[in-house]
């Protein structure tokens, strides 16, 4: 049991689901706002993702992070902030037999270091790493990260002194994370989410995540998170294995059986699950002495 765990917050994501909350943050000042409620309501992390404020579909665009991150500074509200570096690898094969005519639609695939742009103009404290390609649901849609495209980045995030939290979908991806430290391009104690519950990755059941905890690398700090309606439970069942918590509009719409949530709701029912199993929950300050983090730029 984690007796001092930390809550990070995923305020928004950049799946499909605008048109399923009418209050999903989409524009920077939403966003930025979704982030301070989340800190208010207890969340010691927030982590974001950027939408195009028209659409609702998710971004890669420097201006929108920009925003957002500076309207959560003006505010006053203290957070640490971890900013998603995980966009620019989606691909999308054509139908049956004419795979590389790729789908415009879905398709947003660029080098490593444009994945970066915005970590690069805006230094935020934490950001993240995805370890590994994966179907990312039905269809013909993957998300690609490489081997060398991983160690590129890793090394890039190093030099900028940025924490990276080393995202794990499924127990091959904590292999490559064991490869990262081996070689160096890790600094100090991992930064690890273990993401469940997506399609097609590691499910949400205690079994798996138990295995991916006992394959951690040594030293470890670790979170996880379970999508859907497993959101809440996972954040008992992360505390009970040892690690911290995520949750958030990013992996789960409701609080409860067909009641749309807010961010600060799902924070708040976080946090009282964790005190109720007795747990002190951490703030930014105390997150940012465990994890080692360099002050914010």
């Amino acid at each position: 049991m984690n007796f001092e765990p930390f809550v990070t917050c995923a305020v928004t994501g950049a799946g499909d689901t605008a048109d399923k909350h009418p209050d999903l943050p989409v524009t920077p000042a939403q966003i930025a706002a979704a982030a301070v409620e989340a800190a208010r309501a207890g969340a010691a992390v927030a982590h974001i993702h950027v939408r195009e404020p028209d659409s609702g579909r998710g971004s890669r665009r420097v201006e929108l992070y920009r925003e957002v991150v500076e309207r959560v500074r003006d505010s006053g509200v203290d957070v640490v902030l971890n900013l998603t570096a995980g966009m620019g690898g989606d691909l999308g094969f054509g139908p049956g037999e004419t795979p590389l005519q790729l789908d415009g639609e879905t398709t947003d695939m660029v080098g490593p270091m444009e994945r970066l742009a915005h970590i690069e103009a805006l230094r935020p404290e934490i950001c993240t790493l995805d370890c590994g390609s994966m179907n990312f649901g039905d269809g013909n849609f993957i998300v690609v990260n490489t081997p060398d495209m991983l160690r590129a980045k890793a090394r890039r995030i190093m030099e900028l002194g940025v924490k990276p939290e080393l995202e794990v979908f499924d127990t091959g991806h904590l292999w490559f994370v064991e490869k990262l430290v081996e070689e160096g391009l890790i600094e100090g104690s991992p930064l690890i989410q273990l993401c469940t519950g997506i399609p097609y990755g590691a499910p949400s059941d205690l079994g798996t995540l138990l295995a991916m905890v006992h394959k951690l690398p040594a030293g470890s700090v670790w979170s996880s998170f379970g999508i859907g309606r497993m959101q809440l439970p996972w954040a008992a069942a992360a505390a009970l294995a040892g690690g911290n918590v995520r949750v958030g509009l990013e992996d789960n719409l409701y609080l409860g059986r067909g009641v749309l949530a807010s961010n600060g709701q799902l924070v708040e029912r976080a946090l009282q699950i964790l005190t109720g199993m007795g747990a002190r929950p951490l703030g930014p300050a105390e997150v940012r002495a465990r994890l080692g983090l360099r002050a914010p730029a």
